[in-house]
């Protein structure tokens, strides 16, 4: 009964946003991070998937192994038809674990390795921005020279502090090589400071390979803490961001996978809802 009340939600989305002759934005499933679905996760992950792909879902991204080995998961979803595109790992691991990293993301199947939080006091800084892209620069190269990874920052807010005549982000935008070093834009982290992400992505056409669909609660007013609230993430087109905007940018860019990441408390409520919602945008 709930994977039927997941596919009705789905069409009905379907039907109402999309109108004969329009082309869909997605002509396939979104991707999710595992971080949406980290309790259920926690407990089961070979159910969890079991879940994801009653909905549809083939495309991951593991932020977290989850008590498992890289090699247990890849088996789970190999056994589901489904596929890990994306590993995210944390800044200490990168940095001194660079070839553990590496070698679980090609367990995986990953072709990304992904960093989401810059260790810093706040407020995050030149000095810190500095440090940020001598590591990213080198593991990048290591990742891309030695196993053929491409490695991504994923932004959180603080970066976009005033510098020279933009951002701390534009500033690692123009010191990281681009060889090396790729980003995943989370667009509420972009929104919620103050930024425009269908801006940023035109801004920056080929830096940013992937892409964290979520949306920010209406009346909640940003800063650069990188933080707020988990009951703030809603559905996808209930909140503030301009969906169709942002996607209308990305499908122009670079940008190669786009995953739901609902933080909420109620995700499993959400989440059907925000597929309907992607699934019923069209061109």
């Amino acid at each position: 009964m709930k994977h039927l009340f997941i596919r009705i939600l789905l069409v009905a989305g379907t039907l109402s946003a999309c109108t004969p002759g329009n082309r869909p934005v997605f002509d396939d499933m979104p991707g999710m991070v595992s971080y949406t679905y980290r309790d259920s996760f926690s407990k089961d992950v070979a159910a969890t998937l079991d879940t994801l792909q009653a909905m549809g879902i083939k495309d991951m991204e593991f932020s977290n192994l989850f008590g498992t080995t890289a090699a247990e998961i890849r088996q789970l979803l190999d056994e589901r038809d489904m596929f890990c595109s994306s590993f995210g790992v944390g800044y200490t691991d990168l940095v001194n674990k660079t070839q553990e990293v590496a070698a679980n993301a090609k367990t995986l199947g990953a072709k990304y390795v992904r960093v989401a939080w810059i260790p810093h006091e706040a407020p995050f800084d030149l000095s810190d921005a500095e440090k940020a892209v001598a590591d990213f620069n080198r593991a990048g190269k290591i990742l891309k020279e030695e196993h053929d990874l491409t490695f991504c920052y994923h932004n959180h807010g603080y970066e976009f502090y005033p510098h020279g005549e933009g951002t701390l982000f534009d500033y690692m935008m123009e010191q990281t090589d681009p060889a090396y070093v790729s980003f995943e834009i989370d667009i509420l982290w972009t929104f919620f400071p103050g930024q425009d992400p269908a801006a940023l992505i035109r801004k920056y056409p080929d830096r940013f390979k992937l892409m964290h669909l979520k949306d920010l609660k209406k009346g909640v007013e940003g800063n650069m803490s990188g933080g707020t609230p988990k009951e703030n993430d809603v559905v996808l087109g209930t909140g503030q961001l301009d969906l169709p905007a942002i996607l209308k940018a990305a499908k122009a860019s670079g940008i190669e996978h786009y995953y739901i990441e609902d933080e909420s408390p109620v995700y499993y409520q959400q989440v059907p809802k925000s597929i309907a919602y992607l699934q019923g945008l069209s061109e």
